[in-house]
């Protein structure tokens, strides 16, 4: 299986990977049906399970898939600070939009001989809180690539541009209770004192949350863990 190296050690583990229904597994096989490589999109707000669902998607296809998640394009904190948007990393102008799309490209014009290029993918790295280059590779012969992030279906700037590049998009559902609880313990595993991780709930994750449910009717799945 394809999986990226990374140096965190000392991150909290993620949640256990519930069993996948089978509707879902059912649709992830008829999009690999037709053969060639495939481009899936996994939308939802801060905290919904995306990546855990990426991960036990990951595990379906084993040897064949790659995750390369939307996060990789934040901006560096030192841009933030430049520009001003650093009390709101993570919203929608607080990553490389534009960049993220020309990667997508690259991904979907990716020749499927094994002699070709690797595509290099940038990682966010929680525990330095940067985006680290080239740090996933995505090999020519890679089936399904699953990427997932908060603004795939944006219709804002080159945002606007991602679900085109893409084969499907689901859109992860989950209580919003469990969701907050989640981005709760998460910042505080990171640094953040429980005061600070509510006020940054509040402040930044909720308003983006209202921002991604609004783009949920454009999505081709809805995803709920059962």
């Amino acid at each position: 299986m394809q999986r990226t190296v990374t140096m965190n050690d000392t991150a909290p583990k993620r949640e256990p990977k519930p069993p996948l229904a089978a509707k879902h597994l059912a649709r992830l096989q008829a999009l690999m049906a037709g053969g060639g490589r495939k481009l899936l999109g996994l939308v939802g707000a801060p905290g919904s399970g995306k990546s855990t669902l990426a991960t036990a998607l990951q595990d379906a296809l084993p040897g064949t898939s790659q995750i390369v998640p939307m996060d990789g394009f934040h901006l560096a904190n030192a841009e933030l600070a430049r520009l001003g948007r650093a009390d709101r990393k993570g919203a929608p102008d607080t990553f490389d939009s534009a960049g993220y799309v020309a990667l997508l490209r690259r991904l979907r014009e990716q020749p499927a001989d094994a002699d070709a290029h690797i595509v290099y993918a940038p990682e966010f790295r929680r525990e330095i809180e940067e985006p680290v280059a080239g740090a996933i590779a995505v090999l020519p012969t890679t089936q399904l690539v699953i990427t997932e992030g908060n603004y795939l279906l944006l219709q804002l700037g080159a945002w606007r541009e991602v679900a085109g590049l893409l084969d499907e998009i689901w859109y992860v559902d989950v209580d919003d209770t469990l969701r907050s609880q989640r981005l709760l313990r998460r910042h505080e595993q990171f640094g953040r004192s429980p005061e600070a991780a509510r006020a940054w709930v509040a402040a930044t994750d909720e308003p983006n949350a209202r921002l991604i449910e609004a783009t949920r009717p454009r999505a081709h799945h809805l995803f709920e863990w059962e």
